[in-house]
């Protein structure tokens, strides 16, 4: 194992809050030993682990068996690795492999597909990405404008499904939509009032739900793009659901229609 210095630090901390910082090194920070564990598992490209003396030993054990290089820094240190207020003792530098379009569209072939546009709220796109897994979806397309799903928040939110889902980072979400439609996929939007309840829709064969901004919703040249769209029914005076919430109760009706039609 090796010592690591300040500038290790300087250069972790700083990919753990700018993206600009993220995009330009095409690397990321996993912190936790949960996360960390499972990114070792599944055999993330994991440059080099920094644990705090004295803690993690599995991982360290894992991460030796793996390969991987490990470098011990002093109790209490990591704090300077990450954004997190109380971490927990190692982190992970680790290198993107975000998909290309094509790449996930014929990877997604037959499956739900999640195409974010603008959603901006890490804890948000960080759910639906472990939404996206549990319920069978595909891919799950960031597009421009939307929080970069390589942001620590983002991938903690995911609960380790970033490592498992096929995710598309980038791509302007009208040429997006094109090149989805292109291929005979329907595009479903989502909004409180318009279309059909989610559970009247058939959603037994592909699709590509289009979730809009938190606050703003799909803007009108994205709108123009979608072939249909769904709202879930709410009784009381909800104004509507959370992105996230809302993406996961249609895309786990879908699983259940699939289940029941035989095709999950």
């Amino acid at each position: 194992m090796k010592k690591s210095g300040r500038g290790a630090a300087q250069y972790l901390r700083a990919l753990a809050r700018r993206r600009a910082v993220r995009e330009k090194e095409g690397r990321y920070i996993i912190d936790g030993p949960v996360l960390v564990a499972e990114a070792i598992r599944m055999q993330v490209p994991i440059e080099a682990i920094y644990v705090e003396a004295g803690t993690n030993e599995a991982i360290v054990d894992d991460a030796a068996a793996a390969g991987v290089r490990v470098h011990v820094v002093p109790p209490g240190a990591v704090h300077q690795y990450t954004d997190v207020m109380t971490p927990q003792g190692v982190v992970a530098l680790a290198a993107m492999q975000p998909a290309t379009l094509d790449h996930a569209l014929e990877r997604s072939a037959g499956s739900p597909v999640l195409v974010l546009c603008a959603v901006s709220d890490p804890g948000n796109a960080g759910t639906l990405l472990r939404m996206a897994e549990a319920s069978g979806v595909g891919a799950v397309l960031f597009c421009d404008g939307s929080v970069d799903p390589y942001a620590p928040k983002c991938v903690r939110a995911s609960a380790g499904s970033i490592f498992h889902v096929v995710v598309v980072s980038g791509g302007k979400p009208v040429q997006v939509l094109e090149a989805i439609g292109g291929r005979g996929v329907q595009r479903l939007g989502t909004d409180a009032h318009r279309g059909k309840p989610y559970d009247e829709y058939d959603l037994t064969g592909a699709f590509a739900l289009v979730l809009g901004n938190e606050t703003h919703g799909l803007p009108a040249d994205v709108a123009e793009q979608i072939d249909g769209w769904v709202h879930v029914p709410m009784a009381g005076d909800v104004e509507s659901l959370n992105v996230a919430m809302a993406g996961s109760v249609i895309c786990f009706e879908a699983a259940r229609q699939r289940r029941a039609g035989g095709s999950a």
